[in-house]
């Protein structure tokens, strides 16, 4: 298996009319920096119409391919299915609303070219954000998994984390989230591994015509629930 220079993993469910539009802006940006590089998109079995969608988007595509789930499986699991599928000396995934920027691309590439086994986005918000519960959450939630589980991560939960494809490879097998808590895990067992970690603060911009997939109170459980579970498990070693 030939090697690439940087493998992109978009994870898609219900990416809804903003999916197009939000595709040309990573391809925009990758050609941009004249390098061999690939797109892996991962269908997670949506319920609208975003399979129809990408099997069009990727006629236009040159390197690109897709993983599609027979069953819904959580973001975590397409991320690492995606990660295990590529053929980057560095992998990264990019939420695909670009409610983080691609233009941010090169300045992780740099970073883990230059080390870093894990490059984190660490978001900040625009003015006026319209979303502020949501914003509240993130931030609280931040605050306790970096307290909790002492790590020095800032933001485990940005959807913007670039790889060193040889190291993450190594650790998926002993990630068990395949949800939203993945974020939180991977980068809390990196650090426990001593990998090297750099974070990028990021502007976070609220796409409102787009429907986000997060259900904030049901989510919010279910990460706290995944939190205390990981902390016990991971006492014991």
């Amino acid at each position: 298996m030939s090697s690439l220079d940087f493998s992109l993993i978009l994870a898609c469910y219900n990416e809804g009319p903003t999916f197009e539009a939000s595709v040309n802006k990573f391809v925009a940006q990758l050609k941009k920096l004249k390098i061999n590089y690939e797109i892996i998109f991962v269908e997670d079995k949506s319920t609208d119409n975003t399979k129809s969608t990408l099997s069009e988007i990727v006629k236009n595509i040159q390197n690109s391919k897709v993983i599609y789930h027979n069953k819904n499986m959580g973001r975590g699991r397409s991320v690492s299915d995606g990660i295990l599928a590529s053929r980057g000396k560095i992998c990264g995934y990019i939420d695909v609303d670009c409610e983080i920027s691609p233009s941010y691309i090169p300045l992780f590439i740099k970073e883990v070219r230059g080390g870093y086994d894990l490059v984190v986005g660490k978001r900040y918000y625009e003015k006026g954000i319209k979303s502020l519960q949501r914003v509240i959450a993130s931030i609280a939630y931040a605050l306790i998994v970096k307290t909790l589980l002492n790590i020095p991560i800032d933001d485990t939960e940005a959807g913007y984390k670039f790889f060193n494809r040889k190291t993450i490879t190594k650790l998926l097998p002993e990630v068990k989230s395949s949800g939203w808590f993945w974020d939180t895990e991977i980068c809390a067992r990196s650090c426990y591994k001593g990998f090297s970690v750099s974070q990028i603060p990021v502007l976070f911009i609220r796409r409102t015509e787009k429907i986000s997939t997060v259900k904030l109170f049901r989510d919010s459980i279910d990460y706290a629930v995944n939190l205390f579970k990981f902390k016990k498990q991971m006492s014991k070693f």
